[in-house]
């Protein structure tokens, strides 16, 4: 009898429980207006600080105009999510300018004066696949005062997690009266041209990327020599046997007050063979290099295939720094997730340098430093396993210079001190520019979109950016690249090749041994020498062969026997465990409640 009352009163609360979440929602529609909240891990969805400082230092009022063929786009669902995503991005941006940057949407008809102003703007189309029309999806902008203008062609999809960035850089171009002046000395293909089969090969992505922000110009070594104070940034890329001239003239550069950013390679796998380097300014400032030295570190060795066996293998040489390695109280690598470098060199100081170094990208403990040779010379990743010994100290791949820099050409230092100090950067490494290392082509909606997976190109582009006068930008780029590494996984990963790749190294040798003698064996069987226990020998040595191949085998399957344990434990948590978990606690509280409600009318 004491239950009807009670499920009378049920009746009667959920009514006004519903009547009461409607009233909530719309007092939050009318109250919180456009406010949200953002769960992401990086909150890419929020406006970094770096873009509020660019919308908060805006001198100039400016206009933008969205472009977006909303009826074009019906069959395009994901297209149209972008957008409102975009749109929101663009809301957030207009509401922090506090009146000084305006927005304008349009959807520019197909032969309409809006798809003109459109194609006038730069802006670019894709075909949709059910209608064939032309379908709009960028922004331009304009600066109200002076009429300057820049644009974004095309939101493409793939690009989502960068779209701050891309608008950011918009403002940017459109807030800044010059952009700085770059000068790039590479003895690297970095500006495209013909390739080794006669194709035609684009400039390099990072430069593609360098040249929205500055001005870049080429320099030969006859540019070199006459180098001058104009150039805001030098950039010299695996310079190898400057003349004197040359290297005069980059001095004078550095006592006058000038910013170079200098990569240097003991082994670039696209540079060919030939070390590089500055011994003579690096001699001077008390740096030290060793172009006959390279650098492994099994700790954060990279995955790749086996020249020989086509396997996968995790290659010393080849590594992939993340945060750990990278500076993090620095501007330049503060922001970026990962870096990757192959074949690398490192920095040092002389006994008695007066300069410092700040690194800004290092090894682990677990690196040591091998001769060149051994890395160009193996044919298999997995000889430089052999007699693997760590040094147990951080080595410096890529370092800031600190301090007053002495001249290697005393009679050019000038009489009156530069109104600013120089300022150098040196990066052991030219591998990390090239594409392979961290962009992956890709097609999207009839263009190729190269997607990057590391945070190289941000850290070429940011190096140059802090030089030339540090922007807001350096905090937005590398937002979007995040790697997150599975830690355990990679830890046992590497703890598997240290308890294996010595047996799988002596297999292999062994294997290697056994073929010969086979060759060997059938050789002199061709030769009509031996009889039947040659025949009896060549069966031996192919059997032993064949157990060695299954041995190896074996190895290779024990490598990542652990870490399908790992799986296989974190399979039966998500799956099973967990929710058998909240079953059970669902059940018990439930029975708790049923049985307070029984004791509760009994008592009554």
């Amino acid at each position: 009898m004491a239950s009807r009352p009670a499920s009378r009163r049920l009746w009667l609360v959920l009514p006004l429980l519903a009547a009461a979440y409607v009233l909530l929602v719309l007092a939050g529609s009318r109250w919180l207006g456009g406010e949200r909240i953002d769960l992401t891990h990086d909150r890419l969805y929020t406006l970094s600080a770096g873009t509020r400082d660019i919308i908060g230092n805006l001198q100039q009022s400016l206009q933008l105009t969205l472009y977006f063929s909303d009826r074009a786009s019906h069959g395009l669902p994901q297209l149209r999510a972008y957008h409102q995503r975009v749109v929101n991005m663009l809301d957030e941006v207009v509401r922090d300018s506090h009146g000084r940057i305006s927005l304008q949407q349009i959807d520019p008809l197909p032969y309409s004066e809006d798809e003109d102003r459109a194609s006038a703007a730069g802006l670019t189309s894709v075909r949709s696949n059910d209608t064939g029309d032309a379908i709009y999806f960028g922004l331009a902008g304009r600066n109200v005062k002076d009429g300057r203008t820049a644009a974004i062609p095309f939101f493409l999809p793939a690009k989502e997690p960068f779209t701050e960035y891309d608008i950011a850089r918009l403002l940017h171009e459109l807030s800044v009266a010059r952009k700085p002046s770059v000068a790039i000395y590479s003895e690297l293909p970095i500006w495209g041209g013909t390739d080794a089969e006669g194709k035609e090969a684009p400039a390099w992505t990072v430069l593609q990327q360098l040249r929205q922000l500055f001005d870049v110009r080429e320099l030969d070594a006859g540019a070199l020599a006459k180098l001058d104070m104009h150039t805001d940034v030098l950039v010299l890329i695996q310079p190898t046997g400057l003349p004197q001239a040359d290297i005069e003239a980059i001095d004078r550069y550095v006592q006058r007050g000038g910013r170079i950013l200098a990569f240097v390679d003991p082994d670039s796998e696209i540079g060919g063979s030939a070390a590089s380097g500055l011994p003579i300014l690096f001699r001077t400032w008390g740096v030290t290099f060793h172009p006959g030295r390279v650098l492994l570190d099994r700790s954060r060795a990279l995955t790749v295939e086996s020249p020989v066996t086509g396997a996968p293998i995790r290659d010393p040489a080849v590594l992939g720094l993340n945060a750990d390695e990278l500076n993090r109280h620095d501007p330049i690598t503060a922001a970026l997730s990962v870096i990757n470098v192959s074949s690398a060199g490192y920095f040092g100081l002389l006994p008695d340098a007066t300069t410092r170094l700040e690194p800004l990208l290092q090894s682990t403990t677990e690196a040591m430093s091998v001769p060149t040779d051994s890395v160009r010379n193996a044919v298999d990743p997995s000889v430089l396993y052999e007699g693997y010994q760590p040094d147990g100290q951080h080595y410096a791949m890529a370092v800031r210079l600190q301090g007053k820099l002495p001249s290697a050409f005393p009679a050019d230092v000038p009489v009156k001190p530069p109104a600013h100090p120089a300022q150098v950067i040196l990066v052991a490494d030219t591998d990390l520019l090239a594409n392979r290392m961290w962009v992956q082509p890709s097609p999207s909606l009839g263009q190729t979109l190269m997607s990057p997976f590391a945070s190289n190109g941000d850290f070429f582009v940011n190096a140059i950016d802090d030089l030339a006068g540090p922007s807001d930008l350096i905090g937005i780029r590398g937002r979007a690249v995040e790697q997150r590494r599975f830690t355990r996984v990679d830890d046992l990963r590497r703890k598997a090749d240290e308890k294996f790749k010595a047996k799988q190294i002596e297999l292999q040798q062994e294997l290697a041994e056994t073929e010969q003698r086979i060759k060997q064996l059938q050789q002199h069987s061709a030769a009509g020498a031996g009889g039947a226990d040659r025949e009896a020998a060549v069966r031996q040595f192919t059997a032993k062969k064949l157990e060695i191949r299954n041995q190896l085998r074996a190895v290779q399957r024990s490598l990542d026997a652990d870490i399908r344990r790992l799986s296989m434990r974190l399979k039966f948590i998500d799956i099973l465990l967990m929710p058998l978990l909240v079953s059970l606690l669902g059940l018990l509280y439930g029975a708790w409640r049923s049985r307070r409600r029984r004791a509760g009318a009994g008592w009554r």
